[in-house]
């Protein structure tokens, strides 16, 4: 079953080797575990609903308490915590276009306020309800899971938004097809939420981010249904579909989505190759993909990254066994692995993979096969599990995301480092900090950094720091040429950034298109557009 308080089926754990915990032990410190609340004492404090009777809609307080939070580190912290804030008063589960719309037209009757849920694994502030007079409805799209429809000519299906990444793929590879979009939140986040937030999946180079993929649907708003037609191409003005990507539900609820989906490749494969240093690892990647080599994805840890991985990689004897060959061959301290994938035609596959070697060894680099690479293809659904094995150590976890041009990467990703590693040092207290680039382009590519710190003795003191660390390197990153969200969207916990980046007019287009489809702003209000009170100074 769901963890009610956190990721994934609770049935499954990922435990820390004790390499592992001396490993963190000796950088930030030994942590001492918060005390979770417990279910039934959070349900007690759910409070009658506010909304009138409607078919559709359950008020039962579990169902309340489970589609209240995401997956934040402050919702993860409301959770544990039993302090919840707002609970939605309703959510309702509809199976079809046509109970969205009722569900809308009731919201619109009863001045109720609308949040849209998929997976629930938001990390940035979507679907919580916020404090405010109007009651709250959360809208599920669980029961809208289906392919709809498959059209071979085109290679268009056609899903209930609904639908997670599992079913999205196991329904395409019955008919023998893909649609390569695989989030490290995959087993759980659905098609409508990739939609609605931008998202990019790990297989980006072969398959393109959500919006490469999107190519129409459904979307029903309080002016009635946007209907977006699949067109391969078109110059007829702006581009409506552009519109709902990245929405975030203040335009409406996606019921249906259209993509482009790719028949099964023949052959996939998962490699690593290690740097002597960042500079020649760095070089090397935009060097791949500038040359547009047919790779799947790719991944580059800094050195930090790949010695923390490499320490909670367990197997310790086959780890000193990779160092010792590694050293042999000139990749000692300040090493940094990189990780490709290979996917498509037998040839395809050969001539990627022989190009690859060739630019990674103009770099030094070390090419160690497809054992590591395996290893990280078999947990790069999992790894999400980790923040509950380090949370019942008493730390805790979080990332932050950006992308920005190759000239700025080295900057940025320093600025970023710096600021998170120094963030708590008035409190004495010491933060675990690496980074990876993803998702490469000819012009740049994302950075994706985790910090650990411990947690303090108490609930307020835990959202304090991480707070202090999130809001002080959000507002560097926009203010050093970063996007505030590569691929996590920008719900509420960003929006005070998006200014930054959008400038003072282009916000105002975005205000106007929200107001067109909903002007009384009851659709996932204070997601992506901030309100009034918040503020980046």
């Amino acid at each position: 079953m769901r963890r009610w308080n956190g990721w994934g089926d609770d049935q499954f754990s990922l435990e820390l080797p004790a390499q592992g915990t001396d490993f963190l032990s000796q950088r930030i410190g030994a942590a001492e575990p918060l005390t979770d609340a417990d279910l039934a004492s959070v349900c007690q404090q759910v409070p009658d609903s506010h909304l009138p009777d409607h078919p559709l809609v359950a008020t039962d307080a579990d169902i309340r308490v489970r589609h209240a939070r995401g997956q934040s580190l402050p919702d993860w912290l409301a959770m544990r915590s039993g302090d919840f804030g707002r609970f939605p008063d309703g959510v309702a589960c509809p199976t079809s276009p046509e109970d969205v719309r009722s569900l809308l037209a009731y919201a619109d009757q009863h001045d109720i306020d609308v949040i849209p849920y998929g997976g629930g694994t938001s990390v940035a502030g979507h679907i919580n309800p916020q404090a405010g007079k109007r009651p709250v409805l959360t809208i599920s799209l669980a029961q809208m899971d289906r392919l709809l429809d498959l059209d071979p000519d085109s290679q268009i299906a056609t899903f209930g938004a609904g639908t997670p990444g599992p079913l999205v793929e196991s329904q395409l590879r019955a008919k023998g097809y893909t649609l390569g979009h695989f989030p490290q939140s995959f087993e759980l986040s659905t098609i409508g939420g990739w939609v609605a937030s931008r998202s990019s999946g790990q297989q980006s180079l072969r398959y393109g981010r959500i919006e490469q993929l999107f190519a129409g649907g459904s979307v029903e708003t309080l002016q009635g249904t946007l209907s977006l037609p699949t067109l391969p191409a078109s110059s007829a003005g702006p581009d409506i579909r552009e519109m709902v990507l990245g929405s975030e539900g203040r335009l409406g609820i996606i019921t249906e989505v259209k993509v482009r989906v790719t028949p099964l490749p023949a052959q996939e494969s998962f490699h690593v190759v290690f740097f002597p240093s960042w500079e020649q690892a760095r070089t090397a990647a935009r060097s791949l993909v500038q040359n547009r080599t047919q790779l799947s994805m790719l991944r580059l840890s800094n050195a930090t990254e790949t010695e923390t991985q490499l320490a909670l990689a367990g197997h310790p004897t086959q780890i000193r066994m990779l160092e010792s060959f590694l050293s042999f061959r000139g990749a000692r301290d300040g090493k940094c692995m990189m990780t490709f994938g290979l996917t498509g035609t037998r040839p395809q596959c050969r001539t990627a993979l022989k190009e690859t070697r060739r630019i990674c060894g103009e770099h030094e680099g070390v090419y160690t096969g497809t054992y590591l690479g395996g290893k990280w293809a078999e947990k790069r659904f999992t790894m999400p599990y980790l923040r509950e094995a380090l949370w019942q150590m008493g730390y805790a976890v979080d990332t932050l995301e950006t992308a920005t041009d190759w000239d700025n990467v080295d900057h940025l990703l320093a600025t970023i480092e710096n600021n998170l590693r120094g963030g708590l040092a008035e409190l004495g207290e010491r933060v675990h900090v690496f980074t990876h680039l993803s998702h490469f382009y000819p012009q740049g590519c994302s950075i994706y950094t985790t910090y650990v710190f411990r947690t303090d003795t108490d609930y307020a003191g835990t959202l304090a720091r991480w707070h202090a660390l999130k809001h002080s390197t959000s507002k560097l990153i926009v203010e050093n040429r970063g996007t505030i969200s590569h691929q996590h969207g920008v719900g509420k916990d960003h929006a005070p950034y998006l200014p930054v980046e959008k400038g003072a007019l282009g916000m105002r287009a975005i205000q106007g298109l929200c107001h067109t489809f909903d002007p009384q702003q009851r659709l996932n209000p204070g997601t992506l557009l901030a309100t009034d009170t918040d503020s980046v100074e």
